[in-house]
């Protein structure tokens, strides 16, 4: 994602994937010309075909930008509507180079 894109997403909720199969949402606070983000209040959410998804509390975080796959906007009334103990599915496969 650029850097300009970026920049649209400061203050606002974002879902983050990362090269290992990991889904990390939480408020982009800012992020660096490495594509390095900082996130605040965030979770991650763990997938499973057996239970619902959990959400691990994280906090504050920081997570390397050669290390992201995917960056996306969150509706965040839209997500707040979704009852994910009610989801499974199966977790993400580690990105293969």
């Amino acid at each position: 994602m650029s850097e300009a894109g970026l920049a649209d997403l400061v203050g606002v909720t974002i879902s983050v994937i990362t090269n290992d199969g990991r889904n990390i949402v939480g408020t982009l606070k800012g992020y660096d010309q490495a594509t390095n983000v900082i996130l605040d209040d965030c979770h991650e959410r763990v997938y499973s075909t057996k239970t619902g998804v959990e959400q691990l509390v994280l906090g504050l975080y920081v997570i390397r930008g050669d290390n992201i796959a995917v960056v996306g906007e969150v509706d965040d009334e839209l997500d707040s509507q979704i009852d994910l103990g009610q989801i499974s599915a199966a977790p993400l496969k580690p990105l293969a180079h």
